[in-house]
């Protein structure tokens, strides 16, 4: 039965075999005209047979599927392409962040890359992001796509999206400078290498910020992430200080040292006396081009990371037609507030006045009760979720802002990041 296998594959010339005269005789005789034994017949025969199965799977490499094509991603704003890794190389293309490349080959700390246009180089691999990463990214993009925005702010410099909140972190997206953003979700960090300074720099105000208090274990330097959206939806982490609060310098003049967390329009009052797009003395410009002057609310808090709150004041900002600048109409301080603020028309279900009955900007932020007790950022995520809050509603009519409460009821006690302390003696008679 061997020899018939033998003798069907002795009819392909092509390739090469053993004649089939001499396996024969080496099965039938050995050199010499000496006749093998049983045994060395039968090992050549099983040696023949290896190698026609070696034969076969060779001529079916063909059939091995493809590896699969391999991606990567510019993280920089813009980089080139060479023709080889040395001192001296010529360039060979140019992409920009986001781009996809296809990986032809790995080296040390390089990768061989095709882009779209058929441009091939070689980049240096911390100018790319992988596969996992820009998957991942689209993951946290999908996760948050309806979550709404709390506040809008304005990158200070070119800088990159993060995946969590951390320096650390995978990076990808690149915003240019004064780009809009919407921030999301705020988180806060322990800041990497640092101990302390900050804190004590940023205590709270009546707090004590010695840092030498015998037996005190120093204070941990915190640093605050938000998570934003960016134009096209791309979505990622960003540190604080690389971004500023929406609103205009002629609004930011009158934060008296506090940091604005957001602002928001509540209506607009329309002035003749400004001149053009602005107002005299450098006031601000109008809506659109137009003598339309916008009306703030403004959440605002100190210049320091890691707070359990977002904002620890509240005011409105009118406009005086009289004077043509800024004035504050409402303000609220010492509490600890938390973000979103919500805005809308809404009339005044409890008023019993015909202004009452028209529709006005209303709005409503929550604050922390009094025995929701202490909030901390998450170890993990760093997200600050705080307890039982209480919620604010207020009414601006003209240039007044009235609560919105129903008769009868009684103001909650609030959670305040100062203790307010009697003064001694008040309300005794001299």
């Amino acid at each position: 039965m061997l020899l018939d296998v033998l003798d069907e594959s002795l009819r392909f010339p092509r390739r090469r075999y053993i004649s089939k005269r001499v396996f024969c005789g080496f099965l039938r005789g050995g050199g010499g005209g000496r006749r093998a034994s049983g045994g060395a017949r039968w090992v050549f025969a099983a040696v023949a047979a290896a190698a026609m199965l070696v034969g076969l799977l060779g001529g079916c490499s063909g059939l091995r599927p493809r590896p699969a094509v391999e991606y990567v991603y510019v993280t920089a704003k813009q980089t080139v392409l060479r023709d080889r890794v040395a001192a001296v190389s010529n360039r060979t293309g140019t992409v920009e962040n986001g781009q996809r490349l296809e990986v032809l080959e790995h080296g040390r700390r390089f990768f061989r890359v095709k882009t779209e246009r058929g441009e091939m180089g070689w980049i240096d691999e911390k100018a790319v992001a992988t596969q996992a990463v820009y998957d991942a990214f689209r993951a946290l993009g999908e996760a948050h796509k309806g979550d709404p925005a709390v506040a809008s702010a304005v990158v200070r410099d070119e800088v990159n999206l993060h995946l969590k909140p951390g320096r650390d972190t995978e990076r990808f997206y690149r915003l240019a400078e004064g780009e809009k953003l919407e921030l999301l979700e705020r988180a806060t960090l322990a800041k990497p290498g640092v101990a302390g300074a900050a804190v004590a720099k940023g205590a709270k105000p009546g707090g004590s910020a010695k840092a030498g208090v015998e037996g005190a274990a120093p204070p941990v330097a915190m640093e605050d992430w938000w998570l934003v959206r960016a134009q096209q939806g791309r979505e990622g982490w960003l540190l604080s200080r690389m971004m500023d609060v929406d609103a205009p310098d002629s609004l930011t003049r009158y934060g008296e040292g506090q940091r604005f967390v957001g602002a928001y329009v509540l209506t607009t009052v329309h002035d003749e006396g400004v001149e053009g797009d602005g107002a005299p003395q450098g006031e601000p410009q109008g809506v659109s081009g137009s003598k339309d002057i916008p009306i703030y609310l403004a959440v605002m808090g100190p210049y320091t990371a890691g707070l359990a709150y977002d904002f620890d004041q509240v005011r409105v900002f009118t406009w005086s037609l009289k004077m043509h600048r800024y004035e504050t109409a409402f303000r609220e301080k010492n509490i600890e507030g938390y973000l979103p603020v919500s805005i809308k028309m809404a009339k005044d279900p409890y008023g019993k006045s015909g202004v009452a009955q028209t529709p006005e900007p209303t709005f409503t932020y929550r604050v922390l009760a009094a025995d929701a007790g202490a909030v901390a950022p998450d170890p993990a995520t760093g997200v600050v979720t705080p307890g039982r809050t209480i919620a604010k509603t207020y009414r601006l009519e003209g240039n007044l802002v009235r609560r919105v409460q129903a008769p009868g009821i009684k103001d909650e006690a609030e959670a305040h990041p100062v203790v307010e302390e009697k003064k001694k003696g008040a309300g005794k008679k001299k």
